[in-house]
């Protein structure tokens, strides 16, 4: 079948990878890299919908592009939409079948040798879709508008992926639907409750027929039993080692006063050694220097930073920040070299004898993993997909550098007086009584790309 998109018509391999030209579908990218978690384009997420005759485990691929197309699809055949009854049916299915509509996709290979647990929908991708006009009949509290904006959007992308009439007339002709996606910003005071009010009633009449929809295409295949035995085997044995990493409460013994007061001077001069074999193992703090790991659409790279007072140092010169592609090639470059601002360090000479001998280890912590690509169309989908933490540490970069290099760009374009400041304020300081910032956010998403790109020139690869 064809079904046109951007003026152009694109082939569908199925009904079930459809083209979809909307933009709200999507969440802010992790800043890990698992097929579990993330929710990037080219990836595949397990997720939970709540329906008529019980819950359901299904697959969902979001849009992800291949040449010029964009496509977006669910597990299925045809006209089906494959769901189970369970997680272990589940991957007993995507383990031994090669005839359904994702098996060209990109992350196909990766799931089929996903754990069954790692094939367990999380909270954000669990959607009690029969419970939709329960919530909608809730007072609008940020957590209940969030609920139901993420119960809406499965929905429409369902109809939108699975050609429901019903459901892509149902949102189509009720517009009043998309303000739900802004937060609590349209609910306030006596107009807000009204406008509340009617998207329950519109919710309330309507949505059996949204729900009889997506029952009609959902078919639960045959599966191979041995394949779910193994598959139920890894769940119990994930949920077994999940409660022994669970702490319990040891108990304690009763001694005598005296030989406490014993134990308690033992154990101090115990601390204080393990205290000093802590200092002495903690290299990079003792330097006052820390690794990073900055993530760009070119590739990942190491560096160092530190800070003189409150100004931030790379390893760098003139402005310019030096990147390694590799712990080897950095270590090689210390050793070397001392054309570079962190060479006036006092601490440096440490350093450079660390690798030299070679005992230099760079272990980034988790604050110091910057990961810039997909930010600029997480911007585009708006505050509430954002990864607040993701966000947060781009900017903290982004400035760090810009002072780095005496430029006052970064601080201007994020200030509290421009769209993109507000958007990065609202964004990563979220408060459900301030006003939320309004669609759409191209301009802003632009205005990062912007930042990004001079970011990245200021980096300069090392080999």
């Amino acid at each position: 079948m064809v079904r046109p998109g951007d003026g152009n018509a694109q082939p569908l391999a199925t009904p079930l990878a459809a083209f979809t030209d909307t933009t709200r579908g999507r969440y802010p990218r992790a800043r890990v890299e698992s097929l579990r978690c993330d929710l990037m384009a080219g990836d595949i997420v397990p997720i939970e919908l709540g329906l008529t005759d019980g819950n359901v485990f299904t697959l969902w691929a979001p849009r992800w592009r291949e040449g010029d197309d964009e496509w977006e699809a669910f597990l299925g055949l045809d006209e089906d939409l494959y769901g189970f009854p369970g997680v272990a049916e589940l991957a007993a299915f995507v383990r031994n079948d090669d005839e359904n509509d994702l098996v060209e996709h990109p992350a196909w290979d990766t799931v089929v040798r996903l754990q069954a647990d790692e094939l367990v929908p999380d909270d954000r991708h669990s959607y009690d879709l029969v419970g939709v006009p329960e919530l909608a009949a809730e007072d609008p509290t940020p957590e209940v508008i969030a609920e139901l904006e993420d119960a809406l959007e499965i929905v429409r992308i369902l109809g939108e992926v699975c050609e429901l009439t019903v459901v892509t007339k149902f949102f189509n002709g009720n517009p009043i639907l998309g303000a739900v996606t802004t937060g609590t910003r349209n609910f306030t005071g006596r107009e807000g409750v009204d406008l509340w009010v009617r998207i329950g009633r519109l919710i309330a009449k309507h949505w059996d027929d949204v729900i009889d929809a997506i029952d009609a295409v959902i078919t639960t295949p045959d599966v191979d039993k041995a394949a779910v035995a193994t598959a139920e085997a890894e769940l119990e044995a994930a949920a077994s080692a999940e409660d022994e990493d669970e702490p319990v409460d040891e108990e304690l013994e009763l001694v005598e006063e005296g030989d406490d007061e014993d134990e308690d001077e033992e154990d101090s001069g115990d601390d204080e050694d393990l205290d000093d074999e802590i200092d002495d193992d903690d290299f990079w703090a003792n330097v006052g220097i820390d690794p990073i790991r900055i993530v760009t659409a070119d590739g990942e790279y190491l560096s160092l930073r530190c800070y003189l007072g409150d100004d931030p140092v790379f390893l760098g010169s003139g402005g310019k920040i030096f990147v390694f592609t590799s712990p080897r090639a950095l270590s090689r470059f210390l050793a070397d070299s001392t054309d570079h601002d962190l060479a006036d360090l006092s601490t440096f000479s440490d350093v450079q004898v660390a690798a030299t001998d070679g005992s230099l280890e760079f272990d980034v912590l988790d604050d110091n993993v910057y990961v810039l690509p997909g930010l600029a169309d997480d911007i585009a989908d708006g505050p509430r997909r954002m990864d607040r933490n993701q966000l947060d540490l781009a900017v903290e970069l982004l400035t760090d550098a810009a002072d780095y290099a005496d430029d006052d760009s970064v601080n201007e374009a994020l200030g509290s007086t421009t769209p993109l400041g507000w958007f990065v304020d609202y964004a990563t300081n979220p408060d459900p009584k301030r006003m939320a910032p309004s669609p759409p956010f191209d301009n802003e998403s632009e205005a990062w790309r912007a930042l990004v790109h001079d970011f990245e020139e200021r980096l300069v690869k090392k080999s």
